[in-house]
């Protein structure tokens, strides 16, 4: 299996190494391997959801 560093995971999702490093640490991305300090994420892995916005929820000026 091949595997992508934090950074590498960061510019292929276009979020910050700190948040993938959240999401690893919380068992959010599957695969996700931690060596000493440094996690692999394998590199076919898919980009977990965020959880801080529904998708459902109406944008700005409209009503459900």
């Amino acid at each position: 299996m091949e595997y992508m560093t934090l950074k590498e995971a960061s510019d292929k999702w276009g979020i910050t190494p700190r948040m993938i490093n959240y999401y690893c640490a919380n068992g959010r991305i599957s695969g996700a391997v931690k060596m000493a300090s440094v996690w692999f994420i394998p590199k076919d892995a898919e980009r977990p959801a965020d959880k801080r916005f529904k998708t459902n929820s109406p944008k700005d000026g409209e009503h459900k």
